[in-house]
């Protein structure tokens, strides 16, 4: 699911006009910028490849259930 997600957010920013697009990079940019100074990127990875992992095999448990409400507080 995670992969069509992308696939359709990446089929309508091909479709961008030059100008739209410069304007959402400069957006993306700001937002990477205030991510980065909240959750370090090793923890940011940790959890996208249980995520990952967990929709790849969805019999497993994700454990982090107890911390994922600290984790929106972070990243809000």
């Amino acid at each position: 699911m995670m992969n069509t997600t992308a696939e359709i957010l990446k089929n309508k920013i091909e479709n961008f006009s030059p100008e739209v697009l410069e304007a959402f990079v400069k957006m993306m940019e700001i937002f990477e910028t205030e991510n980065k100074s909240a959750v370090p990127q090793f923890q940011l990875d940790e959890v996208l490849y249980r995520i990952q992992f967990h929709n790849e095999n969805p019999g497993t448990k994700l454990d982090f259930y107890e911390n994922i409400s600290e984790l929106k507080k972070y990243c809000a």
